[in-house]
């Protein structure tokens, strides 16, 4: 059983930062690629930044150059750094991440709880 636990979201004011973080644990043998999704009521989860495990990234356009994706491979841990937010960052964020739970065991994607963030003045 893998579990991705999401922190770090919280209301904040148009222009400033917050820092989440995912840890995921349980039965893992190996994590490929991990990354941060959100989503608004009446809509889909969009992709927001993933990472691969050999650190190549990407982004939405709506967040680049203000949003920052990184990952701790020995904490089984990926972070999203945001800065200058805006309301429409405003959404519940989640965590995904792509596990293998054995050797010899294909990779499966595993989804957090979702934290909420919310901008606004």
């Amino acid at each position: 059983q893998v579990q991705l636990v999401e922190s770090g979201g919280g209301l904040v004011q148009p222009g400033g930062s917050l820092r989440l973080s995912c840890a995921a644990s349980g039965s893992i043998f190996s994590i490929n690629a991990m990354g941060w999704y959100r989503q608004t009521p009446g809509k889909q989860r969009e992709l927001v930044a993933a990472i691969t495990s050999g650190d190549t990234t990407n982004y939405a356009d709506s967040v680049k150059g203000r949003f920052t994706i990184s990952r701790d491979n020995a904490k089984n841990t990926v972070y999203l750094q945001m800065n200058s937010l805006k309301p429409e960052d405003t959404a519940v964020y989640y965590c995904n991440s792509n596990i293998n739970t054995g050797k010899g065991i294909r990779y499966r994607n595993y989804w957090g709880q979702g934290t909420q963030v919310t901008v606004s003045s």
